[in-house]
C-alpha cells in the first residue's frame, strides 16, 4: 500500500514540473510573454511570426538564435528593425540567385 507521504511527494513533484514547463516564454511553440532584453540583430538567424489564437495569447516575433528561440514584442522598434534587416538580407540572396539562374 502506498503511504500518504509518498503520494504527497509525487503530487508535489508533478506540480513543480508542470509549473516549470508553463513558465517558459516559448511553450510548445507558443509565446506567452515577451523577453525583456534586446538581442543584437547579428545574433539572429531567422524568425517566425505568432498571431493570437486560443492557445497563444499574444502576437509575437519569435527570433531564432544559436542559443534557441526568443519571444519579442512586434510593437518595439528594435524588433521590427531586426526583422527588416533579415528580410533585406533574404531579398539580396534571392536577387543573386535569380541572376545566377539566367
Amino acid at each position: 500500500m502506498v503511504s500518504i507521504k509518498a503520494s504527497v511527494m509525487v503530487i508535489t513533484l508533478l506540480t513543480i514540473c508542470l509549473l516549470a514547463t508553463n513558465a517558459s516564454p516559448v511553450h510548445h511553440g507558443c509565446c506567452r510573454s515577451y523577453m525583456k532584453n534586446k538581442i543584437p540583430c547579428f545574433k539572429i538567424k531567422g524568425y517566425s511570426v505568432q498571431t493570437v489564437t486560443e492557445l497563444c495569447p499574444i502576437n509575437a516575433i519569435i527570433f531564432h538564435t544559436g542559443k534557441g528561440k526568443a519571444c519579442t514584442n512586434p510593437a518595439l522598434n528594435w524588433v521590427m528593425d531586426c526583422v527588416n534587416r533579415l528580410r533585406n538580407k533574404a531579398h539580396i540572396v534571392h536577387m543573386k540567385s535569380t541572376k545566377a539562374d539566367i
